[in-house]
């Protein structure tokens, strides 16, 4: 008989909560009892799981002792608010806000570094990392045997759901202020977003980058296990609702043979890649999707080590949610 574990999703009516509590499900994960938590008002809302309707819990009051394996998905402050406690109870940790140092959460990408998973001691205690460098890594860690990269550029168009529901909700305020020729009051941004684009996502430092630049360049130098990687990140707010764009532009150690790089991310089981005269979108591909899309792969225009390529994958479905599940898996699997 299947071994089954009861397990809490922190965050459960937020859109990353939501997606995981469907992917457990669809992937069917071997939940005995689920619990569902949340804080404010939040808490007494219901979601589906397994064709029953299941009530969130206060998170305030949750006993850690119930469960063994926690999902946090609920922002750094109520990680920080309750990690110790979902600790002591010896619960395993899957943390998607990056609210936790390195050291006791290392940053683990299912597709690129699960060996990573094999370095811990219980109890378990990982992060799941930002849904940009969840897929960024992914194409990365496909071409690592193939190519040397030596510096990573990467120009990421985020959607509006980086910010969760209110995100979402913004952008369609907006969207139907604008389309009714009525005036519009930014409200979550710090000015329009719909029908624009915004230059950064979040207050940049002295040096004018911002937080998510700063964990997008550590997080892929931590699960690529290249450290001495360059990596310049510049992210961008986009009127989208949900669904990343990214580019990516690699310099190379040596000239990069491009019929050979496409043959690999043709045949990468962690990739969908999408041929020569045509390319992947978000809407069109990746929403929904739990595989990263790439495509428009070509070479530089005057430099034969540069490597450029586009990626669209949904930044809530893949690059969160089931990046969390498949740790789940893979502990469960291996370590529990």
């Amino acid at each position: 008989m299947t071994r089954t574990y009861d397990v809490a999703v922190i965050g459960a009516t937020g859109s990353v909560g939501e997606a995981l509590v469907q992917l457990l499900e669809e992937r069917e994960f071997p939940v005995a009892t689920l619990y569902l938590l949340g804080s404010g008002e939040s808490a007494g809302e219901s979601l589906t799981f397994r064709g029953k309707s299941r009530r969130v819990a206060a998170l305030e009051a949750f006993d850690f002792s119930q469960v063994r394996l926690v999902f946090f998905a609920a922002g750094a402050v109520v990680t920080r608010g309750h990690i110790e406690a979902a600790r002591a109870a010896g619960c395993v940790v899957i943390d998607l806000s990056a609210a936790l140092p390195a050291q006791q959460a290392p940053r683990v990408v299912a597709d690129a570094n699960p060996e990573q998973l094999s370095r811990l001691a219980p109890p378990y205690c990982v992060t799941s990392p930002s849904a940009q460098s969840v897929a960024v890594a992914t194409v990365l860690a496909a071409l690592r045997p193939h190519i040397e990269v030596q510096r990573a550029v990467i120009t990421a168009c985020m959607a509006v759901s980086s910010h969760g529901r209110q995100g979402v909700s913004e952008l369609a305020r907006q969207t139907a202020e604008l389309l009714n020729a009525r005036a519009l009051e930014p409200r979550l941004f710090d000015r329009q977003i719909a029908f624009n684009l915004l230059a950064q996502v979040d207050a940049p430092d002295a040096g004018g980058h911002g937080a998510l630049e700063r964990r997008l360049a550590a997080e892929l130098k931590e699960v690529l296990g290249s450290p001495q990687l360059k990596v310049s990140a510049t992210c961008i707010q986009v009127p989208v609702f949900y669904g990343d764009s990214i580019s990516l532009s690699l310099q190379c150690r040596d000239a990069v043979e491009v019929e050979q790089v496409c043959a690999v991310l043709r045949t990468a089981s962690t990739l969908e890649y999408v041929e020569a005269g045509d390319y992947p979108t978000v809407v069109g591909d990746a929403v929904g999707q739990e595989v990263v899309y790439v495509g428009r792969v070509r070479g530089g225009q005057d430099d034969p080590a540069e490597l450029n390529l586009w990626i669209a994958s949904d930044n809530v479905r893949k690059g969160a949610a089931s990046n969390a599940v498949q740790l789940g898996e893979l502990l469960i699997k291996h370590y529990l």
